[in-house]
């Protein structure tokens, strides 16, 4: 990537390196899908679900600037937008998952509502023709809005004046509803009805708060690496602050949640509720389950709480791949216990996650450089670039 501070400049070894991570996915698995079937089908939609949750989680990132109207976040627009642009990619992927449904989704096979009186009863939701029409639906929906919001963008960049700003502003407002009720139906279809024995009333809203915060972290992330490249020149400590206090904030409200969750299911003891703990409280998932805690929440809470760290890229940094990693680990305690049904962890999930990486790098730089990086007519541009406090 070139330094220049108006357009991303993509190298053509950059572009190399990802194609690389692309065929190491596809390669790892085929494989899988040859020798271990099921652990291949729970890498499939652990990776489709990471980065499709992190698209949601920076369109509604990019939403909440508008409807705040948040000035210091003004000339980082464009990061959230590329990393949304990758949402019409997940939805093809995720209609391959057809193929997988027997193998993940246990309420799909065949004959299984003649056995189990509950899957009976939810058999008019959990179905496969009504979880595609969701399915589309839901992508759908995101990706109309998506677009419409990029678009009104690129006119304010190219006409200026308020009537854009005003017009994403309102768009904003009708995106963050539809994220929040869809999103949530979304993680409770691809992820809670994996057990579709257990409830969780708080499972959708964690999930939802999963999504904000890993993207927010991720956007941070992408700032600093274009900043580095030599973009973004007006980044500043300033900025930093605020990228943390996003972070920060949000593992807090997703270890709150955590906590209220498991804290509700162990007092009340509800066979129904308590399997899903039960079925991962020994091995690698007991071990798991303060892993989660400590990269979700407990790091962030420790490092970027003081004013000094939280301003700091060499802090800041570490925290924020450590809480990638953690995001990894979360969805990972969710899927293999009830595909897998054990802790399997080796050259299939890297080279998966690295195929994927691939993929969602590669949009997200495409975007970038189809635009300025640094949105020209924004009402709020020069007061991002002179954000200091």
């Amino acid at each position: 990537m070139d330094s220049t501070i108006d357009k991303l400049v993509v190298q053509k070894n950059f572009k190399y390196l990802m194609y690389a991570f692309i065929g190491i996915g596809i390669i790892s698995l085929a494989a899988g899908f040859m020798l271990d079937p099921d652990r291949a089908w729970a890498n499939y939609l652990l990776n489709n679900y990471y980065f499709v949750s992190l698209a949601i989680g920076a369109a509604f990132f990019g939403a909440i600037q508008y409807i705040s109207q948040s000035g210091w976040s003004a000339a980082f627009k464009r990061i959230p937008e590329a990393m949304a642009s990758y949402i019409p990619v997940a939805g093809v992927l995720f209609l391959i998952l057809y193929f997988g449904m027997h193998t993940l989704f246990q309420w799909s096979r065949d004959g299984i509502t003649a056995t189990d009186s509950l899957l009976a009863h939810k058999a008019v939701y959990l179905n496969i023709p009504f979880f595609f029409l969701r399915l589309v639906l839901f992508f759908g929906l995101w990706i109309v809005m998506i677009r419409l919001l990029r678009k009104i963008s690129l006119k304010e960049d190219a006409e200026g004046g308020m009537t854009f700003f005003y017009k994403s502003e309102k768009y904003s407002k009708i995106l963050i509803f539809i994220i929040a009720v869809s999103f949530t139906l979304f993680a409770i279809d691809m992820i809670m009805s994996l057990e579709p024995d257990w409830f969780s009333a708080i499972f959708a809203a964690k999930s939802f708060i999963a999504a904000f915060l890993h993207a927010s972290t991720v956007i941070a992330l992408i700032a600093i690496i274009l900043y580095r490249l030599g973009y973004f020149p007006m980044l500043n400590n300033s900025h930093l602050h605020d990228f943390s206090r996003y972070i920060f904030m949000l593992s807090l409200v997703w270890g709150y949640f955590n906590f209220v969750e498991f804290m509700l299911i162990w007092y009340g003891n509800i066979p129904a509720e308590t399997v899903f703990f039960v079925k991962r409280s020994g091995g690698a998932f007991g071990a798991l389950f303060f892993v989660n805690i400590a990269l979700n929440w407990l790091i962030p809470f420790l490092f970027l709480m003081p004013r000094m760290t939280s301003r700091s890229k060499v802090f800041l940094l570490p925290v924020i791949v450590l809480m990638m990693i953690g995001q990894y680990t979360e969805l990972y305690y969710y899927i293999w216990p009830a595909v897998v049904h054990g802790a399997k962890f080796g050259i299939l999930e890297i080279g998966t996650y690295l195929g994927f990486l691939g993929l969602f790098a590669l949009v997200v730089t495409n975007t970038l450089s189809k635009a300025s990086l640094v949105p020209r007519n924004h009402p709020y541009l020069e007061e991002s670039i002179y954000h200091q406090f």
